[in-house]
């Protein structure tokens, strides 16, 4: 499932980010990446303990964590703390799948990574190229955003970065680990979710004792069924 959540970031915290990001000391993104991404990687990432990546991704974690569309497709548990990168002229990533297991910095702590999300902070028009590709079951799927959209697709899936060829592209990435970790069940709930949310709008105030009950019922029943907490 490819699932994008427009306007997560405002244009003040677009602004704020953009800022303070173009005077940052970015390190070299192949320094997080395992043997073989090592080889195909080749952009700039703030290093995990970044104070400016820890700030920005508090304010990243506040945005998403409110979001209900992100609720509704995640059904995060865990969600890895956001991190940021640049591309600039020339740089891409290959095709790779992302670790199954992401350790967080500094504590104990490892997040499974049923879902990769991007969070697009650049205005697509001030960059080419930099699109996303990922390869889900209808094939080849290009993702270039609007700056402060996001993508959630999930993190079993081939994807790659294509070369920047003018401008730089900023983005914030991170993992979710879900409550229900097969992404064809997170589908069936999510869509049902959203029937639920239809069916109660057109309802009313007879959708407490209607077919949006009915539903509510059935979603939380398998929602029951299929977490692991």
């Amino acid at each position: 499932m490819l699932i994008t959540i427009p306007a997560v970031l405002d244009a003040d915290q677009l602004q704020d980010f953009r800022r303070e990001l173009a005077a940052a000391e970015w390190s070299d993104g192949r320094g997080s990446a395992g043997y073989l991404a090592q080889q195909v990687k080749r952009n700039l990432q703030l290093p995990d303990d970044h104070p400016l990546g820890r700030k920005f991704g508090e304010v990243v974690l506040r945005a998403v964590t409110r979001d209900s569309r992100f609720t509704s497709a995640a059904l995060p548990l865990k969600i890895f703390p956001p991190l940021f990168n640049c591309y600039r002229e020339g740089q891409t990533y290959g095709r790779h799948v992302d670790g199954a297991i992401r350790p967080v910095a500094g504590t104990p702590h490892r997040v499974r990574t049923d879902l990769s999300a991007t969070l697009f902070l650049s205005d697509p028009v001030s960059y080419d190229g930099g699109e996303l590709v990922i390869n889900d079951t209808f094939g080849e799927r290009e993702v270039k955003l609007a700056a402060g959209d996001m993508v959630l697709y999930p993190g079993t899936s081939v994807h790659h970065v294509k070369p920047v060829t003018r401008g730089e592209r900023l983005a914030s990435f991170f993992w979710i680990q879900s409550m229900v970790r097969d992404d064809q069940q997170r589908v069936l709930l999510y869509n049902l979710d959203r029937a639920i949310q239809q069916v109660s709008a057109m309802s009313g105030a007879d959708s407490a004792d209607g077919p949006a009950m009915e539903l509510a019922g059935v979603y939380h029943n398998l929602l029951r069924q299929w977490a692991e907490l």
